[in-house]
């Protein structure tokens, strides 16, 4: 009785085993696996630290799950055959979810990089370099506008570009396609004395406002043999209406290029 017993359970097994083999449909039991790394490199700027989960887990940077200023990261996993990483970046005090990234198996290496102050969120900081200038004793400019139309509601879509002058007038280069997600062109020119320079912010190709009925103006400080990564940003009055754009933060001096 025990071998009949024995004998049947060998041809159930082999039977579930032929029908396993011929059905292409069918998942196998062990997925493939293999090594995958996620590079990050963020700055927080707020007082209020933020925490980044991977797939729900909060990942730690030595002994410390919540970070302000400097976040840098090199974070080793395992990727699953067809299971997506989900990055999800969060204010740990309000528990608000600030930005989140969708990791696909795609890559053994990703790399995400952000920079993060109250209002303004830039993302793939590392996706372009700072121009590298030709001459000695020039300066050179690239720029991105991720609040682009924030609180002006221009109703403007295409991208800018910026004509830049000395405080005399004359204009010294044209930082071409200015955009939410884009950096600009590279434009350089030689440092002069006062370092004072005005941009103004046009529509694409034209000399035209992208405000309707004002002249948009941006005043910069320009140094001698630096090349320097700008993000403007659009401010409010205490009205909540559109007040200015400020260029003051270089992300040049917060990241490794």
């Amino acid at each position: 009785m025990k071998n009949k017993i024995v004998k049947a359970l060998f041809s159930l097994m082999a039977i579930l085993f032929l029908g396993s083999c011929a059905n292409d449909e069918l998942v196998p039991y062990y997925q493939e696996q293999k090594p995958g790394k996620l590079v990050i490199r963020g700055y927080n700027a707020r007082a209020d630290s933020i925490q980044i989960a991977v797939n729900g887990k909060v990942i730690k940077i030595g002994n410390k799950n919540a970070f302000v200023k400097n976040i840098v990261k090199d974070y080793d996993f395992v990727i699953y055959e067809n299971q997506p990483k989900n990055v999800v970046i969060t204010n740990k005090r309000s528990k608000e979810i600030l930005h989140s990234y969708h990791i696909t198996g795609g890559k053994s290496i990703d790399t995400i990089s952000f920079y993060h102050k109250k209002d303004l969120w830039v993302d793939n900081v590392l996706s372009t370099k700072p121009g590298v200038l030709t001459k000695g004793g020039n300066t050179g400019f690239k720029f991105i506008f991720p609040t682009l139309n924030k609180y002006s509601n221009s109703g403007y879509k295409g991208n800018l570009d910026g004509i830049i002058r000395k405080l005399d007038g004359q204009i010294v280069g044209i930082a071409k396609n200015i955009g939410k997600e884009q950096y600009s062109s590279f434009v350089e020119f030689p440092a002069s004395l006062p370092p004072i320079i005005k941009m103004e912010l046009v529509k694409q190709g034209t000399t035209e406002s992208y405000i309707a009925g004002k002249q948009v103006f941006v005043t910069m400080l320009m140094t001698q043999d630096k090349s320097r990564l700008i993000v403007l940003d659009e401010k409010k009055a205490d009205n909540g209406q559109f007040s200015s754009i400020d260029a003051t933060l270089n992300l040049v001096d917060f990241f490794d290029f």
